[in-house]
């Protein structure tokens, strides 16, 4: 592999930031970190586990997308993975706000809660915009160049 072909391999797609599914990735990833402090700051480790491990899972799927290793790496379907993750998490995190906004005894809870129920309305807005967009009767190629754009 030549020089040229390495810097190709990790040239972040910096279009991919700008576009409308970058902007809500890293909006739902500050969502999701503004959940993880309030959820420390209140010291609910329950909760608190929950929004990290969804923060880590987003910042891979958006590194993934930023550093285009999706063309990389094709034995997955990336956008049926990330459409799955966005339902589940939203609806995950949907559970885990309403757990605590009913029983929350520090503020940090309560302020969590609702910035939870904020990400999850992200990450259903953001799996809706993401199945509108595959086609099921187009080859893979074409779908994931529609998509990424």
């Amino acid at each position: 592999m030549s020089q040229n072909d390495n810097q190709r391999a990790w040239h972040a797609d910096a279009t991919f930031l700008k576009s409308r599914r970058g902007i809500m990735k890293v909006a739902e990833m500050v969502t999701l970190f503004v959940a993880f402090v309030c959820f420390a700051v209140a010291s609910s480790p329950k909760y608190l586990a929950a929004t990290a491990l969804e923060f880590l899972i987003t910042l891979l799927l958006l590194l993934l997308y930023l550093l285009k290793l999706n063309k990389r790496i094709t034995f997955l379907f990336w956008p049926i993975v990330d459409v799955f993750n966005s339902v589940f998490a939203a609806v995950y995190l949907i559970v885990l706000s309403l757990m605590a906004l009913t029983s929350y005894s520090v503020t940090g809870n309560l302020v969590g809660g609702v910035v939870c129920l904020m990400s999850a309305g992200l990450l259903f807005v953001d799996s809706y915009i993401l199945f509108k967009k595959i086609t099921f009767n187009k080859l893979r190629k074409e779908t994931q160049n529609q998509i990424n754009e």
